[in-house]
């Protein structure tokens, strides 16, 4: 159990590079918020659900992050900060990041039956700042949710993600793309969050400028004649 902690910490610091050692992230607010949910959820699949919910809020009010009893959540998810809501049918892969302000939320059903209301989250997923995934849809393994994106649809695996509703955007396959990024959208090595909305319509610029220099390449060759 002590390696298991130790392997969720170092997890963290891979993703964050605030932090000067592994104890320090023991104060991080999602850390506890986590830690807490995991007892809440135990007792709600006990069916114990008012010491569930009464977990749940004791960890709302100390770490401004909702969770609800319910939701499951798979290994080293980690909410950068706070401000975070998960609703009760959401269901979290591994390795799942969650960044300030973030929702995942719920669909209220028309025939009044509670069901599947809110987001299936993929292995690896990166959701930035104040982004809200709304209903029972599949956000796909390696996607990146940009911020304040509106998602109400389903998202395909590896796809980036930005706007209101949300799109996928052209971001250039790189290595520096595949691996773990802050904040999940990046357009350069010196990517700044402050700026993001900025630095996600330079992105876009630029990788449509592309395209149209290519298609201009193209017009411009000489069409083949046929022999006839």
């Amino acid at each position: 159990m002590f390696e298991a902690l130790l392997d969720y910490l170092d997890s963290i610091k891979a993703r964050d590079p605030a932090p000067r050692s592994r104890w320090e992230i023991l104060l991080y607010p999602g850390v506890w918020a986590l830690g807490m949910h995991r007892i809440a959820h135990w007792l709600y699949q006990a069916q114990l659900f008012f010491l569930a919910r009464f977990v749940n809020h004791v960890a709302r009010l100390f770490t401004a992050i909702d969770i609800h009893p319910g939701a499951v959540i798979g290994r080293n998810f980690f909410i950068d900060h706070g401000f975070v809501v998960i609703g009760e049918t959401a269901e979290i892969g591994d390795n799942v990041t969650i960044y300030q302000g973030a929702t995942l939320g719920g669909t209220n059903p028309t025939d009044g039956v509670a069901g599947k209301r809110h987001p299936t989250i993929g292995d690896d997923v990166i959701i930035s700042l104040g982004a809200a995934i709304l209903g029972p849809i599949h956000v796909g393994k390696n996607a990146r949710i940009g911020a304040n994106a509106v998602v109400t649809k389903e998202v395909p695996e590896g796809a980036t993600m930005v706007g209101i509703p949300a799109r996928p955007t052209l971001v250039e396959v790189k290595k520096e793309t595949q691996d773990f990024v802050p904040y999940g959208t990046p357009c350069s090595e010196r990517f700044d969050p402050a700026t993001q909305q900025l630095e996600i319509l330079k992105c876009e610029m630029e990788q449509l400028q592309k395209r149209i220099e290519a298609m201009a390449g193209e017009r411009a060759q000489p069409k083949k004649r046929s022999n006839g």
